[in-house]
């Protein structure tokens, strides 16, 4: 029993690897839209540094020093911490030297913080499961504060009656992937990957309805740059 339970665990923990996936490389045609211009305009950096901390936080969690067999949370954010970076150094390239700043501003605060997390779990917490109990804590208040953010994009729908900028493809994958790894945290039981992703589907299922409201009263022809902020939803938080 012990094994069927081993194995669907990890069919579930890859289904998910690859939902998360598509949701990191969700971005790209954004940036091939910086490189083509050669200039970020609008668009901002926040979402990419957000989802560098929580790459790094979640691996580090995963680690078999801190939370015994979670290898797939390992391999899926360490690639989300290498893509997000790639992200960020294209939006650094391409840059003000004032966005410049703040990226490295906030990389370096970034880093500050995880130096401190790996130092007090490892220096200060002996065992797996105080370590787990810290760090996950952590993830999930990053998780919570991560998925306010779709909030100003809902608001925004709801006042404009609009869903222009609110994708319907990336609130399906936001859904998919939070019901998933719910799924996989179940079958091992796991409070604290449980909380940040059934907060994620429950975000995803609010923005379909609104998806599902608002589309009749779209106007799919308007062009307006206003409140035109790109959507970008935490993409891995397992």
């Amino acid at each position: 029993m012990f094994f069927e339970d081993e194995t669907a665990r990890t069919v579930v923990g890859i289904i998910g690897n690859v939902v998360s996936l598509v949701l990191f490389l969700s971005p790209i045609p954004t940036f091939r839209k910086i490189v083509k211009q050669k200039a970020v305009q609008e668009f901002k950096p926040d979402p990419y540094l957000a989802t560098v901390f929580n790459c790094a936080m979640w691996t580090f969690y995963g680690l078999p020093f801190v939370k015994e067999d979670s290898l797939l949370v390992v391999t899926i954010n360490s690639v989300g911490l290498v893509i997000e970076f790639v992200y960020v150094a294209i939006f650094f390239y391409f840059a003000t030297s004032h966005k410049r700043r703040k990226i490295g501003i906030v990389l370096a605060l970034e880093l500050v913080a995880m130096v401190a997390v790996v130092l007090i779990a490892m220096g200060l917490m002996h065992t797996n499961k105080t370590r787990s109990l810290f760090v996950g804590i952590l993830c999930i208040i990053l998780n919570v504060i991560m998925y306010s953010s779709p909030l100003t994009v809902m608001r925004m729908v709801i006042r404009t009656k609009s869903v222009k900028y609110m994708p319907i493809y990336l609130s399906l994958a936001s859904l998919a992937n939070g019901v998933i790894w719910v799924a996989y945290s179940l079958l091992r039981f796991d409070i604290n990957i449980v909380i940040p992703n059934g907060l994620g589907a429950l975000a995803g299922i609010v923005q379909i309805i609104l998806y599902a409201t608002y589309y009749k009263t779209t106007n799919w022809d308007e062009d307006s740059t206003q409140n035109r902020a790109e959507v970008q939803l935490p993409a891995s938080n397992v």
